[in-house]
């Protein structure tokens, strides 16, 4: 009987510690679960927790980290769009910065009381000239911010391609003329790409004249197509500078500038012509040799 009386009693003593425990690592659990909550108010970082796996408290564990990645996720998104709209301001700012010094420099030259007639025509032709500049800085932005927020529908028509690179090439007649520049193309008379006419036609025009101010007299722009069944390849390829090899991963962000950019140049035009061939789905990619050309390869999936 006492030995009976010894086994039970042990037994209420385990009963008693192992209910401790369990209190004192649920305890424990809780004191985890309340540290990780206050460690997530900052929500720039996630840190990480020794995963609960038991019981209702691994539950909540596991809603608890899935409420604080949707969280983090919607901070990053709202610190992505703060980021961009801040670094809009200050590119517009920066871009601004010229045309408005010569405005304001040429309207204290118009109003000293020894300016001519003539030096007044030319002034005001001055200020009309940064005037247009800046508006067609802020049209061109106002689009490129639209085509990265993806408001702009593009239409889905069947484009002879042939037919729409010479289009680009009469529109670029004159400059390439000018330029002493040659314009080729070999495409295939029936091939067709499926697309928004006016924005394909608007990013391959931007290339285009960005091979033609950048190749010396004498050079030559080239459009070449090939087609098969994933997707149709467009070569449009210069054999002008050329742009090192350090400038070739920033050639397609918003006003960056290669080192030999052409004068008067915002570097905009190819920001914008990623940004449409990204909204039709393709690629583009760039490569290049200095001295020899460059080469920008475009590819759409149809």
């Amino acid at each position: 009987m006492e030995i009976l009386c010894a086994i039970l009693f042990l037994l209420l003593v385990l009963a008693v510690a192992l209910s401790f425990l369990r209190d004192h690592k649920r305890k424990k659990q809780i004191r985890e679960l309340t540290d990780y909550v206050t460690r997530v108010q900052d929500l720039s970082e996630l840190p990480a927790m020794r995963e609960i796996a038991e019981g209702e408290l691994g539950i909540l564990q596991s809603e608890i980290y899935k409420v604080v990645t949707t969280l983090r996720e919607e901070y990053s998104a709202q610190w992505r769009q703060k980021k961009y709209l801040s670094d809009m301001m200050s590119d517009i700012s920066h871009q601004f910065k010229t045309p408005l010094t010569a405005i304001s420099l040429m309207t204290e030259l118009l109003m000293a009381p020894e300016v001519t007639s003539e030096q007044r025509l030319e002034y005001a032709a001055k200020i009309d000239s940064q005037a247009s500049k800046m508006t067609w800085l802020i049209r061109n932005l106002l689009t490129l911010s639209q085509l990265e927020a993806g408001v702009l529908e593009m239409k889905s028509e069947s484009i002879l391609l042939s037919a729409m690179v010479q289009e680009i090439f009469d529109g670029l007649g004159i400059m390439a003329e000018v330029a002493q520049v040659s314009l080729q193309s070999q495409i295939p008379a029936e091939l067709r790409v499926t697309g928004d006419p006016q924005w394909l036609r608007e990013a391959m025009m931007n290339i285009v004249k960005n091979g033609i101010e950048h190749t010396p007299e004498g050079g030559k722009v080239s459009v070449t197509a090939t087609q098969n069944n994933l997707f149709t390849r467009i070569l449009i390829e210069d054999n002008g500078k050329g742009i090192e090899a350090k400038h070739l991963p920033h050639l397609f962000e918003r006003f960056y500038k290669a080192g030999n950019e052409s004068h008067g140049s915002v570097g905009i035009g190819l920001a914008m012509a990623k940004q449409i061939i990204n909204n039709h789905g393709g690629t583009i990619e760039a490569t290049s040799e200095v001295g020899k050309g460059t080469c920008f390869e475009i590819k759409l999936y149809s």
